[in-house]
């Protein structure tokens, strides 16, 4: 057809010898009528369509004062472009902001569609709100908005910061959109309505833009071991907390996520598109996925996946475009952007384009890939898919209605209709899940009163979620222990891992909410007959003081957040604080667990209004108590009560610590313990006098900490903690600590009774094979490392004579990821806290050898050192910061560990 008639080789990227290259953004002044008349000619020759474009919408360049794809756009100038076209184009351009980034950038989308839908966009909407309320609308009501509504696309771009070209295209498209004049876009814009989110990421990208032009000279490199093609730590691609916010879509915990995320249940829009870049000698890679697949995604989504696929391909051959499917990127995890809105009906995929890192790149076959390529693509296949979505608007419609009403008939039918949660195990993260669970658009319920169901007694304050719900296959997604990778898959995973080669898993393969949060969680297939109301999107509940007017002071139990934000909040508000290594029984006949807070008037001025205060903003539940007498257990005066010091913590950063579980364990004690921790690189590290700090962290790394740290970073930190200070170590840094012998463990290679020598003699014995097994078990190294697992949910046993578990449960989940397996401390050199479990796997897929060789290894070491300790953990507690149910284990090793250690004060 004419409107995909192709330009010979009109690329964005011949207008790479732009002026402005190296400067700052100048936004254009207004042209006048024949300027713009040429630049509106040259922007429609970048396009590559052969279509008229009015002079009336404004270009990139008439904006922002130099043509597209010549400089990689600043978040604020992207911004300024879409309020520009916003601002003249009213009648079919609303900007919706939907929150801040931790940086304090706009997060915005907008929404792009004809005059006479966007005048009636609320009716869409609130259209949109009933078609997915399956369980109050009718299936006349639902034909009727079937035939009435408008199709919806969901373009987000920049989720990475330093995947550039995207964010580029976002503007490219919406000119398109807005002033190209043929019949097939006004079709677009008839049947659909088209949602743009241009920057996901603002700080990470405004990260990349600062960073690259540093390096930029008087030409640009394609070289890609330059300065241009590598950037310092940490990467452009994670946000401020330094997350990769496409793992954030089911913790919800960044600001870029769970805003966007709000603004989908609002819009519920009917395909979402998350386009990214990857390496720069690849091509383009589109819909459809490989395998595994969720099996919660239905046979229906599978065929459009495939359909919006197909007309990609078509828009890509036209061009002479590259492009490849089904390789990578599987559509099983469901906490990417391309997986989440899939759960709730929706059509999600992922695009991935050829990076070029900056203005040019040299391929390995020796070609030069383009910024402008990048955004060529990524705007072709935009357009390509706005073409599919308009072209199937009723039927996009129907499957979204039919998926929602599905999932009611699917939980109706299920033995397992309704999950409920009791709460009493860990109030606070109870709440969370349950707001949580409702900020995911998932119905939950909460009892007013006290009530039974299938033989269990639950007090009032339970949750409960009756699966029979439109966003059904939602809630099980996140709420099921385990979602089964196909027999399939798994059994050519094995074949691959049994002939030498790698396996094909992508990302995680378990994520169940309430495992991570370390919740139990009964099933029942009859919903409770109590009186009850909807959950709200709450997370911490307001906490309480019981007896205020007590003439002692005030006891917070231990055991859950609420009373660890209580802790961080009472210690920075200059508090004095007390814990208990043991457990006792108060003469109030309350038994209070090990790890409980004590707060007494002696200690502190003033203390009724600011245990209130705390009270109330941390969640925690606080007794207050007239009498210090304690009938079990130790007194609040005994040595067995520990003052809780508040310490000043250090965290190692920059290389070569991984940027991820930094940012990861950074934000987990800021944000959700709430409590400052100061970052130091590895050369200050080295030398500083650490005297001032209490508590020092070493996040995992990727590269070498003995070459970073030295022989004096390490003499330093021994010395420290031989003085006192509490060294913390997460994931591979504990292998740090046993080569510095700081610990007394040692790292696990793969097990092998049957060591096959393979000798390095000329002449060796004669050995025989007498099977393919055999073969292969030769060809294996002696001294192999144990097979690597992408990451499954495993079952941990904790010992509870230690006050690092003091408030644990006995049992614990934990994500292992990796192949580091570490023998047991021996009990002259310290305590194993936390072990793994002999049944390992509580979730996902893990290889069986590793199974065996993880059971009763441990999880959590402790070795004192001196009037100082070391505190290991072989995996990372902060990971991703979704694995709420270990905060209280760290809580414990940071703030008890401080109390613990003995420095001269």
């Amino acid at each position: 057809m004419q409107f995909k008639t192709r330009i010979a080789h009109a690329i964005v990227g011949a207008l790479l010898t732009g002026t402005l290259l190296h400067s700052a953004p100048t936004y254009a002044t207004e042209l006048s009528a024949v300027e713009t008349q040429q630049v509106n000619a040259q922007q429609a020759q970048a396009l590559g369509l052969a279509v008229p474009y009015s002079a009336k919408v404004p270009t990139i360049e008439s904006v922002l004062g130099y043509p597209a794809a010549s400089r990689i756009s600043s978040p604020a100038a992207i911004e300024a472009y879409f309020v520009k076209l916003a601002e003249q184009f009213p009648a079919q351009v609303k900007l919706n902001y939907y929150g801040k980034s931790w940086e304090g950038r706009n997060l915005y989308y907008v929404a792009i569609s004809s005059a006479e839908n966007m005048a009636a966009f609320a009716n869409f909407q609130r259209g949109m709100q009933q078609l997915s309320a399956a369980d109050k609308t009718s299936a006349q009501q639902a034909n009727k908005l079937i035939a009435e509504l408008p199709a919806s696309v969901w373009l987000s771009y920049g989720v990475h910061g330093n995947e550039i070209s995207s964010p580029e295209a976002a503007m490219l498209t919406a000119y398109h959109l807005l002033a190209a004049e043929d019949e097939q876009t006004a079709s677009y814009l008839n049947n659909a309505v088209v949602f743009i989110d241009p920057v996901q990421n603002p700080d990470g990208r405004s990260r990349f833009v600062s960073r690259y032009y540093m390096t930029a000279g008087l030409e640009h490199s394609a070289d890609r071991h330059s300065a241009e093609h590598n950037e310092p730590w940490p990467s452009g691609r994670s946000n401020h907390y330094l997350f990769d916010l496409n793992r954030d879509w089911i913790a919800l915990t960044q600001p870029e996520i769970s805003g966007q995320v709000e603004a989908l249940l609002e819009n519920m829009p009917l395909v979402f598109v998350d386009l990214h870049e990857m390496g720069g000698d690849s091509s383009y890679y589109f819909t459809p996925e490989a395998d595994p697949y969720n099996p919660l995604i239905t046979k229906k989504q599978r065929e459009t996946l495939w359909y919006i696929g197909e007309n990609n391909a078509q828009w890509f051959d036209e061009r002479g475009y590259d492009y490849f499917t089904r390789e990578i990127f599987d559509a099983f995890y469901p906490g990417y952007g391309a997986s989440w809105p899939l759960y709730h009906g929706s059509i999600s995929m992922t695009y991935e384009m050829a990076s070029a890192r900056g203005h040019v790149f040299r391929t390995k076959d020796g070609d030069i890939l383009t910024y402008g390529d990048g955004v060529q693509r990524h705007f072709v296949a935009s357009i390509a898919t706005i073409e599919a979505v308009a072209q199937q608007r009723q039927q996009l419609l129907k499957n979204f209605w039919d998926y929602r009403n599905q999932g009611i008939e699917a939980g109706s039918d299920s033995k397992q209709r309704v999950y409920l949660f009791a709460g009493q195990q860990d109030p606070a993260a109870t709440q969370r899940l349950a707001g949580l669970l409702t900020r995911h658009g998932v119905q939950v319920q909460q009892a007013k009163e006290a009530f039974s169901a299938c033989g269990v007694k639950y007090p009032a304050g339970s949750f409960w979620v009756d699966t029979a719900q439109p966003a059904h296959y939602m809630a099980r997604t996140l709420l099921d222990k385990n979602i089964a990778m196909d027999d399939k898959f798994i059994a050519e995973q094995e074949r691959l891992r049994a002939n030498n080669l790698p396996d094909q898993i992508y990302d995680v393969t378990a994520w169940s909410l309430p495992l991570m949060f370390n919740l139990d969680y009964q099933t029942c297939s009859r919903v409770p007959r109590a009186e009850n109301q909807l959950a709200t999107e709450q997370l911490v509940k307001p906490g309480t003081v019981l007896n205020a007017d007590a003439e002692v002071g005030y006891i917070v139990p231990w055991g859950d957040m609420n009373a660890g934000r209580f802790l961080t909040e009472a210690l920075r508000a200059g508090l004095t604080v007390k814990r208990t290594d043991l457990a006792f029984t108060h003469k109030n006949k309350q038994r209070y667990p090990a790890g409980s807070l004590i707060l007494t008037h002696a200690q502190n001025a003033h203390l009724t209004a600011a245990v209130q205060k705390i009270a109330l903003s941390s969640g925690a539940t606080v007794h207050g108590v007239d009498s210090s007498w304690v009938t079990d257990g130790p007194n609040f005066g005994s040595n067995n009560v520990k003052l809780v010091h508040a310490p000043n913590i250090v965290m190692l950063w920059d290389e070569p610590v991984s940027s991820l579980n930094a940012g990861h364990s950074r934000y987990v004690i800021e944000q959700q313990f709430g409590y400052p921790v100061t970052a130091m690189r590895a050369a200050q590290l080295s030398r500083a006098d650490l005297s001032h700090y209490q508590v020092l962290i070493l996040p995992s790394t990727y590269g070498s900490l003995s070459s970073a740290l030295g022989e004096n970073g390490e003499a330093n930190v021994k010395k420290w903690v031989e003085n006192g200070g509490v060294l913390i170590t997460f994931g591979n840094a504990t292998e740090w600590a046993v080569q510095s012998v700081l610990l007394n463990s040692a790292l696990e290679r793969v097990i092998n009774e049957n060591p096959q020598g393979h000798g390095s003699e000329k002449k060796v014995d004669g050995l025989l094979i007498k099977s393919k097994a055999e073969h292969m078990h030769y060809i294996t190294p002696d001294a192999a490392d144990p097979y690597w697992t992408a990451g499954v949910l495993t079952n941990l046993d904790v010992d509870l004579e230690h006050w690092l578990s003091a408030g644990v449960q006995p049992n614990l989940i934990s994500v292992t990821v990796g192949n580091q397996i570490y023998r047991p401390l021996s009990i002259e050199h310290g305590r194993n806290i936390v072990s793994y479990s002999k049944d390992v796997l509580a979730s996902g897929y893990l290889w069986e050898e590793n199974q065996q060789q993880l059971a009763y290894k441990p999880f959590l070491m402790w070795q004192p050192r001196q009037r100082g300790m070391v505190i290991s953990f072989t995996q990372e507690p902060t990971y991703r910061a979704y694995l709420d149910g270990l905060n209280l284990l760290l809580l414990n090793a940071i703030f008890g560990g401080a109390a613990h250690a003995t420095p001269l004060r």
